[in-house]
């Protein structure tokens, strides 16, 4: 059974800084686009990070570009996203995920697999 489990979310002020972790197990990702989305209330969920398992190529979206980095640890099998420079706009829940086919992911298009999610709120 695949299981993709978040954690390291919680309350920063501006400015501050957070390191999400995703630990992955149940199958092997080796061909796996695997990453980050976040969704606001009353927001549609979004496309935050992408990491090609394989080749370590990573893809972010915009509006994080710059302040969050993600990676990934082969032997651990978690892929991390450490978000700098927090900005209240970037409170939401963030989602795990992981899918083949890295176009269809950053589209969020019919993705194989969630986590649960960890909620990270930025207020002072």
């Amino acid at each position: 059974q695949v299981q993709l489990v978040e954690s390291g979310g919680g309350l920063v002020q501006p400015g501050g800084s957070l390191r999400l972790s995703c630990a992955a197990s149940g199958r092997t990702f080796r061909n796996y686009a695997m990453g980050w989305f976040r969704q606001a209330p009353g927001k549609e969920r979004e496309f935050v990070a992408a990491v090609m398992w394989s080749t370590g190529n990573r893809y972010y979206a915009d509006s994080v570009k710059g302040r969050f980095t993600i990676s990934r640890d082969n032997a651990k099998n978690t892929v991390y996203l450490q978000m700098n420079s927090l900005k209240p706009e970037d409170t939401a829940v963030y989602y795990c995920a992981a899918d083949t086919d890295l176009v269809l992911f950053m589209r969020n298009y019919g993705i194989d697999y969630w986590g649960k999610g960890t909620l990270v709120t930025v207020s002072s």
